[in-house]
């Protein structure tokens, strides 16, 4: 049995909400590149959940047939901007409602992470 005391549970709820707030501090600076406004101001961010240094978000585009490019452009800023925060090793983004949902979400969440690559290397 593991045992937590009321001071360690403090402190990492105080890590994660330091940890949320860099988050979205990010996904405030990704605009929509049609109508050049903040992806957090338009409300498209849906949910983020936090799991140790690993953060999934939800989010949906502007409308279902939102031009394709945009929806790429918007969820790969998503992945890219909160891979470079600190205390995030990984990031999955999952866009629902679109057209191309399922193409947008297989590219985003199969790019490089540059944070498991070059880890090793061997001579």
């Amino acid at each position: 049995m593991v045992i937590y005391s009321i001071d360690a549970f403090a402190d990492m709820s105080q890590d994660i909400k330091q940890l949320r707030v860099k988050i979205f501090d990010e996904l405030s600076k990704i605009v929509d590149p049609e109508i050049n406004t903040s992806i957090v101001e338009l409300e498209l961010i849906d949910e983020v959940d936090i799991n140790n240094s690993n953060v999934k978000v939800d989010l949906h585009l502007t409308s279902p047939f939102c031009p394709a490019v945009f929806g790429f452009k918007i969820c790969q800023d998503v992945h890219d901007y909160l891979l470079k925060v600190d205390g995030v090793d990984d990031v999955k983004v999952n866009v629902s409602n679109h057209f191309m949902a399922e193409q947008i979400n297989n590219q985003v969440n199969n790019s490089p992470n540059p944070k498991k690559t070059g880890l090793t290397s061997k001579s």
